[in-house]
C-alpha cells in the first residue's frame, strides 16, 4: 500500500510502497477515505514532541482519519467489515496518511451521516481538543462568557459551535477573513488581533480558551473575572500568573477516547456542527499540504483525500 512516511526527525515526507498492516486483539483495518493534518503532525515530524510522543522509524504520519472497516481483529465485538468510521491513532503509532490503517476500537466511533466521509477525518482531534477543554476541563454551562483565540482554525472553529450551542456568550479572535468565517459559526463578537487589542474589547469572561500560546497567553489573564479559567491547549499555563490574577488555569492534552468522539458525532448530526475546512490536497500532493499546515495560516481543517 502507500503510505506518507519519515524516516528521522525533521525528513521531508515521502510517499513510500510499505506493507499493509493487520490487526490485532482490540484493532480494526480501515480502508482509509481520508486524513487530516493537525498542527500536532509538524511538532512530531521536528521533534518538538520527543518526551511525549517518541516515535519509532520509520514513521508513517497521520493521526486523524475517516474510512470504512476492512477487516476486524481478534475478540472485536460490534463492528463489522464495512462499517464508516471515523477514529484517530495514537500519535506515537500515527499511520493515518496511508491506503489503510490499524485503529484501536477504543479510538474509533461511527462516522457522521450528515456530512461527507471525506470532511468527518477533520473532526477527532481539533472537535475533541475543543469538547475536552469546553465540558470535560472547563465545564462550560449556559449563560457563561467565553473567549475563544484563533476562532478560524481547526481547534477554534468547533469550540465557537460547541459553545454557542451550549447557551454561552461566545468572543473570539482572527484576522483577515478568519473574521467573518468565525463571525458566521456563531461568535456573538469577533475581534480583529492584527488592529484591535482583544484585553481592551473584552473583560470579565469566565473562561478563555487559548490555542496560540506565548504572549496572548499571558496576556488573556487580564480579560479574566475573578475565579475564571484559562485552558490552554498549546502550551502549559503559567501558574503563577494565574495566581496573581486570582484564576485558575490548565493545559488540556487530548487524548483519544471513543466516547467523546461519539459525543462530537452527534453534535455535528443532530446540531449542525459544521467542519471548517481549508481545502482537501491528494495523498501524491502531500508536501503541499504539510507545507500549508506548518505555515500556521490555515483556516480549519487541511483534508488529504487517499485515492
Amino acid at each position: 500500500m502507500k503510505a506518507i512516511r519519515i524516516n528521522g526527525y525533521n525528513a521531508t515526507p515521502a510517499l513510500e510502497d510499505v506493507e499493509k498492516p493487520a490487526p490485532g486483539p482490540g484493532e480494526v483495518l480501515v480502508r482509509v477515505k481520508a486524513a487530516a493534518l493537525n498542527p500536532l503532525d509538524v511538532k512530531l515530524q521536528r521533534g518538538y514532541m520527543d518526551q511525549f510522543f517518541p516515535l519509532q522509524f520509520p514513521y508513517t504520519q497521520g493521526t486523524d482519519l475517516a474510512g470504512e472497516i476492512e477487516q476486524v481483529g481478534p475478540d472485536v465485538q460490534g463492528w463489522a467489515p464495512g462499517d464508516k468510521i471515523v477514529g484517530r491513532t495514537d500519535p506515537t503509532a500515527g499511520g493515518a496518511f496511508a491506503e489503510y490503517a490499524v485503529v484501536p476500537v477504543s479510538h474509533l466511533t461511527k462516522a457522521p451521516s450528515t456530512i461527507a466521509i471525506e470532511d468527518a477525518a477533520g473532526i477527532p482531534t481539533a472537535a475533541g481538543t475543543a469538547w475536552q477543554a469546553l465540558f470535560e476541563s472547563a465545564r462550560l454551562a449556559d449563560g457563561q462568557s467565553i473567549l475563544i483565540h484563533a476562532g478560524a482554525g481547526g481547534v477554534g472553529s468547533f469550540a465557537i459551535q460547541f459553545a454557542r450551542n451550549a447557551g454561552a456568550r461566545v468572543f473570539a479572535t482572527a484576522s483577515g477573513d478568519g473574521v467573518e468565517i468565525a463571525r458566521q459559526l456563531g461568535a456573538d463578537k469577533v475581534i480583529d488581533y492584527r488592529s484591535e487589542d482583544f484585553t481592551r474589547a473584552v473583560s470579565d469572561v469566565d473562561i478563555v480558551l487559548d490555542t496560540i500560546g506565548g504572549e496572548t497567553e499571558q496576556r488573556s489573564y487580564q480579560v479574566l473575572r475573578v475565579g475564571g479559567q484559562l485552558l490552554a491547549t498549546a502550551l502549559p499555563p503559567d501558574d503563577a500568573l494565574a495566581k496573581a490574577h486570582n484564576v485558575s488555569a490548565g493545559f488540556v492534552f487530548h487524548a483519544s477516547d471513543a466516547e467523546r468522539l461519539r459525543r462530537v458525532v452527534e453534535e455535528i448530526d443532530q446540531r449542525g456542527v459544521k467542519v471548517l475546512l481549508d481545502g482537501k490536497q491528494s495523498l501524491g500532493d502531500f508536501a503541499e499540504a504539510f507545507e500549508h499546515q506548518a505555515s500556521g495560516r490555515a483556516r480549519g481543517k487541511i483534508i488529504v483525500v487517499i485515492d
